[in-house]
């Protein structure tokens, strides 16, 4: 990464100057309990909260449980989450409401509070150990306060914040272009394949069957080619030539399979987003496809039809063939009547070309902006693990 060096070179130079002279022999680490005030937050009835809120309300979850008129903590706040994702720590930079699922952790010597949210990120997986095993896993106060942090001179702990949050700001920056690039790439796919174009019926094109046999107890390290539907919504892209995980030849020789270049798609889902999601396979020999799937075996570009799959248009028709409330299902027959605009081979290519070149820059684990924000965070990650790593000073009181 391009950024190392330079970090070392100039956003570090002052921090070392400022380590030498204020506290060369090391810093104490302290109590979190010392350190801070450490208050459960309020609860909250639901005809509190309100869609159009002007506060955000923090529990137990990694993203806010809604919005309120009213707030109890204000910003600049540290929370720890009790119960939910108990141990998650979370940095709030406006007012806002702190229901009783949640800690929050505020400063009564001279810690800044960036810092100390910093340096309980670096220790978040310790946190989370300290999580009870019951049915409902909570954080008590008492372990909380006995959580241990570094202590340096508040210059030393504001200049660390500087250094951090310019880390921060990279990434962050990386991640708003690429929802921009997502959003670009989103309106030219609905764009490209809203077509003037003849509209056929998907069984005018294919032939839909059903996927089936193995489960996930099956998988073996080596062996056949399979994909679970499971995977379809978090280990596959638009499309793949290799699997992650493979059944020997007896489960294979039981299970459906589908053939190069046909289009395997999970149609079943627990929301209405993520049902119908499909991969290309294009792998030079049959691959076993478990059960909740549908193999659509067709005549076209593998690719065209794959991104008609993922555009608002596919969308709206999904919608009408979806059913069920907390699991949403399509019957793979229903898919028969899906329109989709066909033109000649030879446009369905280009096409495809042009939504490659947007797919890569957007999505591509090895390329791309996605794979610039995971250096940016390894990046951010290693700092704030040596910015945070004090040698430890012996203090009797």
């Amino acid at each position: 990464m391009k950024l190392l060096p330079s970090l070392e070179a100039s956003l570090l130079s002052e921090l070392e100057k400022l380590i030498e002279k204020l506290c060369p022999n090391g810093v104490e680490y302290r109590k979190l309990g010392d350190l801070c005030e450490i208050k459960t937050g309020n609860g909250l009835t639901k005809k509190d909260t309100r869609e159009d809120g002007r506060y955000k309300i923090i529990s137990g979850g990694v993203e806010p449980l809604g919005r309120c008129n009213i707030f109890n903590r204000k910003a600049n706040t540290v929370t720890i989450a009790r119960a939910g994702s108990a141990g998650y720590v979370n940095y709030l930079n406006e007012d806002f409401y702190l229901n009783d699922k949640c800690f929050s952790a505020v400063p009564k010597v001279k810690l800044n509070s960036k810092f100390l949210y910093y340096a309980l990120s670096n220790i978040q997986e310790k946190i989370y150990m300290l999580k009870s095993s019951g049915t409902v896993p909570t954080v008590n106060t008492s372990k909380i306060a006995k959580i241990e942090i570094p202590l340096p001179p508040l210059e030393v702990q504001n200049e660390i914040v500087r250094i951090l949050d310019k880390l921060t700001e990279l990434t962050t920056e990386l991640t708003t272009e690429l929802t921009a690039r997502r959003k670009q790439y989103e309106y030219y796919r609905d764009s490209l394949l809203d077509l003037e174009a003849p509209m056929v019926k998907l069984s005018d094109i294919a032939e839909i069957s059903r996927g089936g046999s193995f489960q996930k107890k099956d998988f073996v390290e080596n062996g056949m080619p399979c994909i679970h539907y499971g995977q379809i919504y978090t280990k596959y892209g638009l499309n793949t030539d290799k699997t992650l995980t493979f059944v020997n030849e007896k489960v294979f020789d039981k299970s459906k399979k589908a053939k190069p270049h046909d289009i395997i798609m999970a149609v079943t889902s627990e929301n209405i987003e993520d049902v119908c999601k499909c991969v290309v396979w294009l792998g030079d020999n049959d691959v076993a496809v478990s059960g909740h799937t549908a193999i659509i075996h067709h005549n076209v570009n593998s690719k065209y039809l794959g991104y008609y799959f993922s555009t608002s248009h596919f969308f709206k028709q999904k919608e009408k063939i979806a059913h069920g409330t907390k699991v949403i299902e399509v019957t793979p027959s229903a898919l028969n009547d899906i329109l989709i605009p066909l033109p000649p081979i030879e446009e369905q290519q280009i096409i495809v070309d042009i939504l490659d070149r947007f797919d890569k820059l957007c999505n591509d684990i090895s390329e791309g902006l996605p794979a610039e924000i995971e250096a940016r965070k390894k990046q951010y990650e290693y700092y704030r693990d040596k910015l945070l790593n004090f040698k430890k000073l012996e203090v009797n009181y």
